[in-house]
Order: structure tokens, then sequence, then C-alpha cells
């Protein structure tokens, strides 16, 4: 399976390096799939050249969807069809967001962006497919911070997740594919716990 998806990939980007950096930037997935993909049989690529590449995809897409997240969730709520989920998902973030910004409640200003700083570190740190950088960057978006306040905690976060699976990888490299399907798996049931979730959520009303 691991084989037939990298052939798949190669095929269609004609590159190993831009598939790996496509994956990458892909939700769930991100730099903590791209990575074990990028040392499969089928990519056979240098385990550190793809860690690079794999963090600087997941890491730009971090910051394209800073900027871009609200105008595209404004954007689809203006499609009848999809308005529900969509304000659902956003419901969501923002009730992520919220936790975050309780735990810093009652604080100085100052000392509560430190808090909600450190907060989202820890939360793209932790090399989960639900904890990387798209959640934590709409957890930012919906927090209200500043760009750069969030790029750095984000962007260090993931160079922390990554350390972890490029370790991961480079220690366990004989069993590989089984990381790669750990990962899918793990990936699969945090989306379909995603999808009930949703499912049994209400919008909350603006």
């Amino acid at each position: 399976m691991a084989l037939k998806l990298g052939e798949i990939l190669i095929g269609i980007f004609k590159s190993k390096y831009i598939a790996v950096l496509f994956v990458s930037m892909f939700p769930l997935i991100e730099l903590k799939g791209a990575i074990p993909i990028g040392m499969s049989e089928a990519f056979g690529l240098n385990l550190f050249e793809t860690a690079a590449v794999a963090y600087l995809g997941s890491t730009a897409i971090s910051v394209a969807l800073f900027f871009l997240l609200i105008p595209i969730f404004n954007l689809l709520k203006k499609i009848k069809l999809i308005k529900r989920l969509v304000e659902k998902i956003e419901s969501m973030f923002k009730a992520k967001a919220e936790k975050v910004a309780a735990s810093a409640s009652g604080s100085a200003e100052k000392e509560a962006r430190l808090i909600k700083m450190r907060s989202l570190f820890i939360f793209v740190a932790v090399p989960f497919p639900i904890t990387g950088v798209w959640t934590g960057t709409a957890i930012a978006v919906f927090l209200g911070m500043k760009f750069k306040e969030s790029v750095l905690p984000i962007a260090l976060g993931n160079l922390v997740a990554g350390s972890i699976i490029t370790l991961l990888t480079y220690f366990f490299k004989d069993y590989v594919d089984y990381i790669i399907y750990a990962l899918l798996a793990l990936a699969a049931v945090m989306l379909a716990i995603f999808i009930v979730k949703i499912a049994i959520s209400k919008p909350k009303e603006n």
C-alpha cells in the first residue's frame, strides 16, 4: 500500500521532493506523514532533506492559512448548501481558542500574550494529526493573535513535532511502512471523530 501510494504521488507531481512538499501541506497528514513517506521504499529520499522539505511546506501553508482562513470561511458561508457545515467547523475552532483564552484570563496583558504563545507552541509541538499547524493556526486566528505573535510558536512547535518524527523515522527506518500505516490510521480515526463532533454540534450564534 505504501509503495503504491508513493508511486501515485510521484506520477502526479513528477518529482519526489515536490510530492513530499505537497503532502506536508495537507491537513491531518502535514510533515508528520510527509517525512516517513519520503523515506519509504517508493521515494527513498535522504531523511534530513525530506524533513527540511516537509518542514518548509507545512510551515508555509500555516502562514498562508493565517491570512486566508477567515476570508475562506466567509466565502464558503455564502454557499447555502454548506453554510451550516462551515459554521460548525468555525465553532469548533472558536471553542478551542476559547479554552486557550481561558487559561490566560485574569493575567496582565503581556503575561496573557505569553501564555497564549506558549499554549500554541505546545499544541503544535505534539506530533498527532489533529494538533498540527492547521489547527494551531486556526486557534491563533480565532484568538485574535497578531501574525508576529503566532508565527514563532507555530514554527517552533512544528520544528519540534518534525524533529520527533524525524528521530522516530531514523531509529525505526526498517519499519517506515508501518509508521506510515499507523499515521494514516490515526489520521483516519481523528478525522472520523472530527466528523462526528461536527455532526452532533450546533453552530454558536455570532
